[in-house]
């Protein structure tokens, strides 16, 4: 066993203080220059771009791009009537502002242009958010996002409120080269972008450089570094994973480490979290149940195992689909196949004998039984990625959905099931699914440990839901769990890596120390940061110089992907979290302070100041701050009852 290291490490001190910079990039960047300098070389890929839904995904105001009704039109929502109109060249919203009052509001700019159109309202300086009644571009009519909730102005889900900032929570993925620029201080952002839209540079990457080997130049590399040999920061010809998280690092459900857009050609996993199938995101057996932007279902697929790329099926620069209709499949799913892909079964599947249902009705369609659809944004369909076999079976023990009984509606899944056990007798598709393991785990997943312990060291499973297993387990972690998964660190995958170091605070502390240092300097900033966690929950320690550089490191990282989030109310919840870790009651109060001054529904952040102050012997504040929490939540019952604890 390593020997036991003994040094404190500082943690609360550096992640508290907030003092320190993070470390800017060492290696020179070049400029962006702006898509429409591609156009006269890329002419082709310019032209399926312009009017795509990346070039139109964030655009100005003007006639050509505004689609809503201005022409002083009127919606109401809960007693609030918004009006839509002109006033000379400027397009205007008259709605309730973040006090409740009516006021007017120039449009800043659009976003989208179909199935809706959203409108960004500027609230202040540099803050914009986004306006909650939309255009609907096919019914041609105005309607609200949140049609079943009672939304006023004070409120953290209010379109004033800090979930639907524009600046911090959408424009990294509307933008090229966005940096959020938030000024915890002032508490305003200063935000910029080379481009507003997803332009050519937000995936190939800056192109001063490209420019100059374009033209001739005898060198891309000065000053610059660490660039292809024409002049990018990313080669997409190499295709594979390259492509897939370049595409990933917007198409995803996930936690951004730094302030804005990353490079592109930074790896996933050094510039985001990637959720894993939590409950409440996806379905126990990891179908789609809010909106997660594709790249976690794509991850269970077996396409994506067997090396297809999100090109294979859309076009890059148009975003369209290559082929429409069953004919995108059968590229490859057919008698002829796919060379690139000499594992497919060679037979028909565009037919009655696969699908057993009549050529050309929706039943027919592969999509409808492989890509269930769900709509957000109240209309905006989107379909899961993760190309599952239709498994109604399953159904019954998990709850999950099922393509058949999402079109006959009026049917069980049992119904389901035996429809398909009759189409299909022998069919090898209905063995054990990690589904089942997951939706036990989220029953009891004490009770489920060592089959979600063998889930996640089944390699041939998907890297998401072996994490998604570790993750689980971490709550109930302990030292026969931490030593049985300690392999699970060295795993290929960022991302079982990650979840498998939150396992290992259920081994002796001394042993913990000893195994996380080994984390410290893992390739991908996801698992480092994990690691750096995991080291706030340890005493104080003596590390080896070299191990503590490492964790200086890793504690640099984390706090950097802090310091990048503290405009979000859960952010200010983790800081705050790290302050009752260290026993910083001051600096927990401070955070669990600005949460609720962010969101003011958060009861848990109210609970803990009330709280604090009270057993800091502060019955006054307590009192005064109970009095604050129930003003903003009236109808809260755990309120009431601290509140009325106070005062016997």
């Amino acid at each position: 066993m390593t020997p036991k290291f003994r040094r404190l490490a500082r943690t609360a001190i550096f992640l508290l203080g907030m003092a320190t910079p993070v470390a800017a990039q060492t290696n020179s960047v070049p400029d962006y220059v702006g898509s429409a300098a591609c156009a006269d070389c890329h002419r082709d890929a310019t032209e399926a771009w312009e009017g795509s839904h990346h070039a139109k995904a964030w655009t100005e105001t003007d006639a050509a791009n505004i689609l809503g009704d201005f022409n002083n039109t009127t919606f109401t929502q809960n007693g609030i009537m918004s009006r839509f109109y002109r006033d000379g060249d400027a397009y205007m919203i008259e709605t309730d502002g973040p006090d409740g009052r009516i006021t007017r509001y120039p449009v800043h700019s659009v976003v989208g242009v179909e199935p809706l159109q959203q409108y960004l309202l500027e609230t202040e300086k540099g803050r914009l958010q986004s306006f909650d009644v939309v255009w609907d571009t096919e019914e041609k009519r105005w309607y609200h996002l949140y049609p079943d909730q009672e939304l006023y102005g004070g409120d953290g889900l209010h379109w004033t409120g800090p979930y639907k900032n524009w600046n911090g929570r959408c424009a990294e993925c509307h933008a090229t080269d966005f940096s959020k620029n938030y000024s915890p201080d002032t508490l305003s952002y200063a935000s910029t972008q080379a481009e507003i839209g997803v332009g050519c540079e937000a995936c190939h990457g800056p192109g001063e450089a490209h420019l100059a080997w374009a033209e001739g130049l005898e060198t891309t590399q000065e000053p610059w570094t660490g660039l292809t040999e024409t002049g990018l920061t990313i080669n997409m010809s190499q295709g594979g994973e390259v492509l897939v998280q370049q595409c990933a690092s917007c198409h995803a459900r996930r936690e951004p480490f730094a302030d804005g857009n990353p490079l592109p050609g930074t790896g996933f996993h050094d510039a985001y979290r990637l959720s894993t199938l939590r409950e409440g995101t996806y379905h126990a057996d990891g179908q789609i149940l809010e909106e997660v932007y594709v790249y976690g279902s794509f991850l269970q697929s077996k396409m994506y195992a067997k090396g297809v790329t999100c090109s294979n099926c859309h076009e890059p620069h148009s975003a369209e689909l290559r082929v429409e209709g069953n004919g995108l499949c059968t590229q490859c799913h057919s008698e002829a196949g796919n060379t690139d892909f000499p594992t497919l079964a060679l037979k028909s599947y565009d037919d009655p004998s696969h699908h057993f249902h009549p050529t050309g009705s929706e039943g027919a369609q592969c999509k409808n039984c492989h890509m269930i659809e769900r709509d957000y944004m109240v209309v905006d369909g989107r379909r899961d990625h993760s190309f599952r076999i239709p498994r109604p079976d399953l159904s019954i023990e998990t709850r999950s959905p099922n393509a058949c009984t999402d079109c006959h509606s009026d049917q069980t899944a049992a119904w389901a099931a035996e429809a398909v056990a009759k189409w299909y007798p022998d069919s090898a598709n209905r063995g054990p699914h990690y589904g089942q393991t997951l939706a036990a785990g989220r029953r009891d997943v004490t009770g489920s440990a060592d089959e979600l312990a063998a889930l996640a060291e089944y390699a041939a499973l998907p890297g998401i839901a072996r994490a998604t297993a570790l993750e689980m387990l971490s709550r109930v972690a302990t030292p026969t769990l931490a030593a049985r998964l300690a392999p699970m660190l060295e795993d290929p995958d960022p991302m079982v890596r990650a979840a498998a170091v939150g396992l290992q605070r259920g081994a002796p502390e001394a042993e913990r120390a000893a195994v996380l240092s080994t984390m410290l300097g893992d390739p991908a900033k996801t698992v480092r940061i994990a690691a750096a966690r995991e080291f706030l929950g340890l005493r104080a320690i003596q590390l080896p110089g070299v191990i503590s550089q490492a964790l200086s490191a890793a504690m640099q990282d984390w706090q950097g992907s802090l310091l990048a989030k503290t405009d979000f109310p859960e952010t200010q919840l983790v800081m705050a979290g790290i302050g009752l870790t260290t026993r910083r009651m001051d600096a927990a109060l401070r955070a669990f302070g600005e949460a609720v001054s962010l969101d003011p529904q958060l009861e848990q952040g109210w609970v803990m100041i009330i709280r604090i102050h009270d057993a800091l012997g502060n019955r006054d504040a307590a009192q005064e701050a109970a009095n604050r929490a129930i003003e903003a939540n009236p109808d809260s019952i755990q309120l009431s009852l601290l509140r009325a604890e106070l005062q016997l």
